[in-house]
């Protein structure tokens, strides 16, 4: 077994479940639509009390938190670099579970970004400067057995600072906030949606630098009643990933005696995405 294996057989993650925090482990097992949902502001500017440009120290490897010693060296710098991380840690359909497949289409295009408007309604904007790349990754269950669609997302985004990857942490928190009822797109929306924050030791959160989570209710015109809807989203360092899931009938957030259950998909979605962040930025030797 390899060792980012054998990491992930040991990772936990806060999730959000009934409105509470509780820490849920895995055992390796134009709209937002599903996607992704990144905000940004720009860093500082390094720029000294005389208007001078303060001269950038040397950054060295220093061990964090998180069990791994991130290399500044890795980080990315440009657009091209930091694509070619979030490609390679944005969760598949092999990191949600054995019946997920990929979904047509199945990568974001290079320039999508989401914007949730004054009406609390998802637009398609243009990707600021703060951050770099971003990609979501849309998966699905197809329909069988009585159970509807189940549809879900991973999203990566890679900002230039650290700082900016905060932002949107930050902005993330306050857009449920600020809108607890939100148009995805025409014929989908969801209501009354919670949210809640848990920085590296708190709430169970032991496998980022920060984490979040929202639940509420998801309406579908097309599937009838209420389903539930969900989204974690966590940090390390420059970089935010982040799962989503949209209910259908037949699943439930926990699995009973009659339905399927999708928190342990998602959470091993979301911890797969941490420990490939990880793998990509620590110290090699």
């Amino acid at each position: 077994m390899a060792y980012g294996d054998r990491r992930l057989l040991r990772a936990c993650c806060a999730v959000l479940v009934g409105g509470l925090i509780t820490t849920g482990c895995t055992d390796g097992g134009a709209d937002r639509d599903d996607g992704a949902k990144p905000g940004g502001r720009g860093g500082t500017s390094g720029v000294s009390a005389t208007g001078a440009t303060a001269p950038a120290p040397t950054p060295t490897p220093a061990p964090t938190a998180l069990d791994f010693t991130p290399d500044p060296k890795r980080a990315p710098k440009n657009t091209a670099d930091a694509r070619r991380l979030a490609l390679a840690v944005v969760a598949g359909p092999d990191a949600w579970g054995p019946d997920y497949v990929k979904r047509t289409p199945y990568l974001s295009d290079p320039d999508y970004w989401p914007v949730l408007g004054d009406g609390c309604s998802w637009e398609t904007g243009t990707r600021p400067s703060t951050a770099l790349a971003s990609v979501t990754a849309y998966s699905e269950v197809p329909a069988a057995d009585g159970r509807g669609t189940l549809r879900v997302a991973a999203t990566v985004t890679v900002h230039r600072t650290e700082d900016d990857a905060d932002w949107e942490m930050a902005e993330t928190l306050e857009e449920a906030l600020r809108c607890p009822d939100q148009s995805l797109r025409d014929g989908e929306r969801v209501k009354g949606l919670i949210s809640l924050g848990n920085p590296f030791g708190l709430g169970g959160n032991y496998t980022a630098t920060d984490s979040l989570g929202e639940r509420g209710g998801y309406y579908n015109d097309a599937v009838p009643g209420k389903q539930f809807y969900g989204w974690y989203q966590s940090r390390i360092g420059q970089v935010t990933v982040a799962t989503v899931v949209k209910g259908a009938p037949g699943y439930t957030e926990e699995r009973t005696p009659t339905t399927v259950g999708t928190v342990t998909a998602q959470v091993q979605a979301l911890v797969t995405m941490l420990e490939r962040v990880k793998d990509e930025l620590e110290v090699r030797s």
